[in-house]
């Protein structure tokens, strides 16, 4: 007879002298100062159990072995705090044996925060979060600022206020009472058990971190510092301005210097830009160009980088396990690697040691602009651990790889499966030119950027702004919108089947939406399949349109509704997650998007197995971009081997996409860039 599982529910509420919010979890669970202060628990769903640890309650010997033992599973929302911080006390805790029910939301298409996602569930009001949680937190989970009204205390303990503090640990029990009932109410839609093997390796990821060159980091600072100091300096010299960054006392100075008939109201980067285009007085010019170089004096991320370092001297937690909602791709944190400026300075070595040395006077002499320096070094801030180098391995186009799959386009899929210039075949395809003529040095490769910005803007149903919006470098300036139209209808034509796609994914949602059942979507060129259904929760009544991918994974749509958009055709929205007001409301899609969200989603699952087949050959990973990893490794005897390893790893076929052709590239060093 089998042993019993048992499921044990927590939540903590700890305390830290490390702000979390700028720090990371990580670095806030690793300080000296952390401390647990309440353990909630609830054993196989009875009444929830609060233990007062800052009281001198002590975490019974039962409940510690549990925490190690296989056969109690561990819940908790957001349980990869809940892991770290109890490993921190316990040892190493096995992550196969916990379940985070925040994932399990935001698979399903729900908000991260446990408020949100019970509020868009419409949980009960004696299951929600209760609302007391932040003032509670502010006054016992962080210091305090000390004043003769506390006493000058530094820090609120359970004894200054009982009242409070009695507060305090019914809304930690309440978190576990609704961190339950959403995993109930979701329990006829689980995470499948590749997914929970994803997580448990991103676990690993976030926890092992990454190096950073401190040395470098303070360098930066400083320089920074030193630069934004002298620029103002100068600036107020020129002017004569109090504050030359306030944008009222800068706009009246400029309308008076340039004697301009209107007045100049806005510095805007744009505005500036457009002003140096025109002749100016020496004094102006110069504010100009100083405004323009303040611009550009962030050392945010060097600031950011400083907060998070743990003692180690690596940072940990920059990624966000299922952080972008819908297509489960991860998010950046913190230093926020997903948003890293290019680099394009060289030499790098020597710039790194200019930095070092904090040697302003060198670095202006050998790569001119500071700021702008110091901007495309920080990527080079994360190194590899001593004795070690870092490995780049990067998916080449993989997003439009996956769209050509999944349309069955030939004459693309045949592009990469051979020489993967998408671009110019692009071009090629569009405007009837021999691929062999676009190449640099003829007049014809002026029309691979055009095929570029296509490429980049026209999958996903896009059209002229789409086209505008991805043209960074100004090639279209010069064209009509008619004649932006015209590259657009081009495109489509040329792209026929995946035209045909987004029509479609938009039919079989409106279809399943409407009737009920499932429609699926089979490539008739290659092995791409993917099935839209309409399932209900006979819980709680809710609907979702869901969509199955070729991995098994599924994307989550929930309480989908067909309406009549502005052309009055049939709509199809959901309620999801505004991602600029963070509102649960409706959202609208439509053919394009779904088919975005589809690539998208499938191109993370690339990336996922890319992940655990390197971990799976003990090539650790330790960060990744989009569709790039970085792995930290004891070096080999030549670079050319060890990069060859680990791009053939990363385009191993993928089982159930054998005829996606992927393909990879990178590079080996001791410091993170890109090149």
């Amino acid at each position: 007879m089998s042993e019993q599982l048992h499921h044990l529910s927590i939540d903590l509420e700890t305390y830290s002298t490390v702000s979390i919010g700028a720090a990371g979890s990580y670095r806030y669970i690793l300080d000296p100062s952390f401390e647990i202060l309440l353990f909630a628990y609830s054993l196989d769903g009875m009444p929830v159990e609060v233990i007062d640890v800052a009281s001198g309650q002590v975490i019974p010997l039962w409940l510690k072995n549990a925490l190690k033992n296989p056969l109690y599973i561990k819940h908790a929302y957001n349980a990869a705090f809940e892991w770290f911080a109890l490993s921190k006390y316990l040892g190493w805790l096995p992550p196969d044996q916990w379940r985070d029910t925040m994932l399990h939301a935001l698979y399903c298409g729900y908000p991260a925060s446990l408020d949100a996602a019970g509020r868009a569930m419409g949980l009960p009001e004696d299951k929600k979060k209760l609302t007391t949680g932040k003032a509670l937190i502010r006054y016992f989970c962080v210091p305090c600022k000390p004043s003769n009204a506390n006493g000058n205390r530094t820090r609120n303990l359970p004894r200054h206020d009982p009242a409070k503090w009695a507060l305090f640990k019914e809304y930690n029990g309440q978190d576990v009472v609704t961190e339950m009932e959403i995993d109930h109410r979701l329990s006829a839609f689980p995470v499948p058990a590749f997914v929970q093997k994803q997580w448990e390796t991103d676990l690993m990821m976030n926890a092992r971190g990454v190096a950073a060159d401190m040395e470098m980091v303070s360098g930066a600072l400083v320089i920074g510092a030193t630069v934004k100091s002298q620029l103002m300096a100068e600036a107020r010299q020129l002017s004569g301005l109090d504050n030359p960054n306030s944008i009222k006392q800068l706009a009246r100075w400029l309308t008076e210097a340039t004697d301009s008939d209107a007045e100049i109201t806005s510095v805007t980067k744009e505005t500036v830009a457009t002003m140096l285009k025109q002749p100016q007085p020496a004094n102006v010019q110069r504010m100009l160009e100083i405004r323009q170089e303040l611009g550009k004096t962030s050392t945010k991320k060097y600031d950011a980088l400083e907060t998070c370092i743990a003692d180690d001297g690596r940072v940990r937690g920059l990624l966000q396990f299922y952080g972008a909602n819908r297509t489960g791709r991860w998010a950046g944190r913190l230093v926020q690697v997903q948003n890293l400026p290019r680099t394009y300075t060289h030499p790098l070595p020597p710039a790194r040691q200019l930095v070092k040395d904090r040697n302003i006077d060198g670095l202006r002499l050998m790569y001119g602009s500071i700021n702008d320096t110091l901007s495309q070094l920080i990527r080079t801030a994360f190194v590899a651990t001593p004795g070690n180098v870092l490995i780049d391995a990067d998916f080449s186009a993989i997003e439009a790889r996956v769209i050509s799959w999944l349309a069955g386009q030939e004459w693309r899929l045949e592009v990469f499966r051979t020489h993967g210039k998408i671009y110019e075949a692009s071009a090629s395809q569009m405007f009837h030119v021999p691929i062999e003529k676009i190449k640099k040095g003829n007049p014809e490769y002026a029309l691979r950027q055009r095929g570029k910005v296509a490429e980049l803007a026209l999958g996903y149903q896009g059209g002229v702004s789409a086209m505008r919006r991805m043209d960074t470098g100004h090639n279209l300036d010069d064209l009509s919108d008619d004649e932006v139209k015209g590259i657009v209808d081009r495109w489509r034509e040329t792209n026929s089947m995946i035209r045909d796609l987004w029509n479609i994914a938009d039919s079989a949602a409106v279809t399943v939406i409407t009737n009920g059942g499932a429609q699926t979507i089979r490539s008739e060129t290659t092995d791409a399949v993917i099935t839209l259904a309409c399932e209900l929760d006979v819980i709680t009544g809710t609907r979702y349109m869901t969509i199955l991918l070729p991995s098994g994974r599924k994307l989550y749509y929930p309480s989908p509704e067909i309406g009549v958009n502005r052309w009055g055709n049939p709509s199809v929205s959901y309620m999801g997650q505004n991602q600029t007001t963070k509102r649960w409301e409706r959202v609208e899609t439509y053919g394009g998007k779904l088919v975005e969200n589809i690539v998208q989603a499938i191109a993370r699952d690339c990336l996922a197995i890319a992940i655990e087949n390197l971990e799976a050959q003990g090539l650790h990973v330790v960060f990744h971009i989009h569709d790039e990893v970085v792995i930290d490794t004891p070096a080999w005897a030549d670079n050319d081997t060890m990069l060859d390893t680990v791009t053939k790893i990363m385009t191993k076929p993928i089982p159930w996409a054998q005829a996606l052709p992927l393909n990879a590239d990178g590079w080996v060093d001791k410091f993170f860039k890109k090149d």
